[in-house]
């Protein structure tokens, strides 16, 4: 089972009840029934302490964090093109921890995965701890690259930034990146069929439910080794391994461009143009608090995207590299450093950016907001080699 709704379906990729189990081969098998329970090998050391006692907490705590930083980013004084990404992010990675929290209460919490999944519950348990938060995850990573590339324009190509980065832009650009994360994830939601049946309860004695059983859609059992190398193949490739590889790079980029900053501001200093040299340690103020976020992100991504390459890798080709213990019990931590990783960015804006500090501040505890920026206005910085660049104060978060 998957430990945080989307990444790693590993109930999906190894058992023989899952949606990717690609050793079956006969139709009329695929098309077999059985009944849906979440119980599995293990469940009781892992997903319970994980889903029913830590992911909770975690999700009340990344509602407030999360929130948070939205309110702060909407201010007036906070406008700007990668404000309006940050605030894409903290809503994808809210909703990926939060939507599935009330199903892993009433099941893991409360203890009723070991029974059958009641009939009313399950479309709705698939449909919300699973391909949901997948959506709203692979809209976050793909926001994540957007930032770290908007960030590569203005520091490295900002005479462009001035036509490319702008707020409107950034807006369709999102809007984009959330309806194709929906296109890419919408066959999900037609793999399974349910039917409701009467079973005797696994936990009362003497008693009955309405489970359900759970069909492979038709369409799925005709085409299912073409599907599932198709759909997670495509998944790894264009939500894990490409975002991750580019923002290794832009990261490096990024850093890069902010050493000869630094060389280029005591320059400044030494002709005496503090304004300018203010302007350059504002900008990598900025970089470095960006560059902390998409590192924070690849630190707990690449583990995941490793993983689940491996897993695929197990499937497609009919091979066994690592146990399903420990593929299970391995995604189960890298899932659980996920979850905890959602509330960090609030802290990472609070120590690394003053102007977010002090609106933040100002909001709650009294007195008048910092003066509204003007992101349009321009300033024309020399660099060591005779050249210019263009900074905003969008260079100063």
């Amino acid at each position: 089972m998957s430990v945080t709704s989307d990444y790693l379906m590993k109930e999906e990729m190894t058992n023989t009840d899952s949606s990717t189990d690609w050793e079956t081969t006969s139709p009329s098998i695929l098309r077999n029934t059985y009944p849906f329970i979440i119980k599995r090998e293990s469940i009781d050391e892992i997903a319970v302490p994980i889903l029913g006692y830590i992911a909770p907490p975690v999700a009340v705590i990344t509602i407030i964090t999360n929130s948070l930083v939205v309110i702060v980013l909407m201010k007036r004084n906070m406008k700007s093109p990668t404000n309006c990404v940050l605030i894409g992010m903290a809503l994808s990675d809210m909703f990926t921890g939060v939507i599935p929290m009330p199903l892993y209460l009433y099941f893991y919490a409360a203890g009723y995965y070991q029974d059958y999944v009641p009939n009313w519950c399950c479309r709705i348990y698939h449909v919300f701890t699973l391909y949901i938060p997948t959506i709203f995850h692979t809209a976050s990573i793909w926001l994540t690259l957007t930032l770290a590339i908007q960030r590569y324009i203005y520091i490295c190509h900002s005479f462009r930034a001035r036509t490319w980065c702008t707020i409107n832009n950034v807006i369709k650009g999102t809007v984009a990146i959330y309806f194709i994360a929906i296109l890419f994830h919408l066959t999900r939601f037609f793999e399974y069929d349910f039917e409701s049946v009467e079973l005797m309860s696994l936990l009362h004695r003497n008693q009955t439910v309405i489970g359900c059983y759970i069909l492979r859609s038709q369409w799925l059992v005709n085409w299912i080794d073409l599907y599932y190398n198709v759909y997670f193949w495509f998944r790894v490739i264009f939500v894990h391994l490409i975002p991750c590889t580019a923002l290794v790079v832009l990261n490096g980029m990024l850093i890069h461009a902010m050493t000869l900053a630094k060389r280029r501001r005591k320059l400044l200093i030494k002709q005496n143009k503090r304004n300018e040299s203010k302007k350059i340690k504002d900008t990598n103020c900025t970089t470095l608090m960006l560059v902390a976020v998409v590192f924070l992100f690849l630190l707990v991504e690449v583990p995941l995207g490793i993983l689940m390459i491996i897993t695929i890798l197990q499937n497609t080709l009919k091979i066994s590299i690592f146990p399903d213990n420990v593929i299970f019990v391995t995604s189960s931590i890298i899932n659980m450093m996920i979850m905890l990783s959602y509330p960090l960015n609030f802290f990472i804006y609070c120590a690394m950016s003053k102007q977010f500090r002090n609106t933040f501040k100002r909001m709650f505890c009294g007195g008048p907001l910092p003066i509204d920026r003007e992101s349009s206005q321009y300033m024309t910085l020399p660099t060591e080699n005779g050249r210019t660049i263009v900074t905003t104060d969008e260079t100063k978060l």
